[in-house]
Parts: structure tokens; sequence; C-alpha cells
């Protein structure tokens, strides 16, 4: 996809997501209400791991960015509404890492990071 992000919380349940920004800054809040802002800008990359709750708190009005999920992963969008849960506490569970890097490759560092945090 092509867009903004969307301005309340939602997560991925079914999938990890990237964000490439290519166009202007925003900040971006990950990890819900009490969770970490990020500026970001264009040239930024940013891998979001399922179940990982985002959204923008504010942007430039260029601001756009391009999503994309590992070949073969569904996404699913989640907004922590009652209910949601367990169900999507065991789409999580089940995600598996994607098969490369999304910037570098299978060699890259994001995999290395990921397969260390796994140990």
């Amino acid at each position: 996809w092509r867009s903004s992000i969307f301005g309340y919380h939602h997560y991925h349940s079914t999938a990890h997501e990237v964000l490439g920004i290519f166009r202007g800054h925003a900040s971006i809040q990950f990890g819900g209400e009490h969770g970490v802002a990020l500026e970001v800008q264009a040239g930024d990359v940013v891998v979001i791991p399922a179940g990982v709750a985002h959204k923008s708190l504010r942007a430039s009005r260029d601001f756009c960015a391009v999503g994309a999920y590992p070949v073969g992963q569904q996404w699913d969008t989640c907004s922590g509404r009652a209910g949601e849960r367990p169900r999507t506490d065991r789409n999580i569970a089940r995600v598996p890492l994607p098969q490369a890097d999304p910037v570098h490759g299978i060699a890259g560092p994001l995999m290395r990071h990921w397969l260390r945090a796994m140990l």
C-alpha cells in the first residue's frame, strides 16, 4: 500500500509489516498509548513485528509511506477492541519470521537481530 499511517492505534496479528517513508516526515507512536514516539522522515525504513500497535501522531502534509508484508503473510487490522484477544494472541504467536531482511536481504542485520532475540 501507499498512503499515510492511520491516526489510531492498530496492529496486525497475522503479519509483520515494513514501512518505507518516501516523502515528508511524521511522528509515529509504537507500543500503544504508553509506547515510544519516533520521528521518521523520507528515506527511513521501519519494521513492525506482528502485535506491535502503532499510529501516526502527526505528519507533514506531504507525508507518504509504502507498506508491505512478508511473502505468504496475509495481514489483518486489529485495534485492541474487547473480544479480539485471545484469538489475536494465538495469531501473533504463529507468525513466522520473514525469510529475509526487507532492505538488505537474507544476510541483513534484521535477520541476525531477530534470530539472536529468539535464543
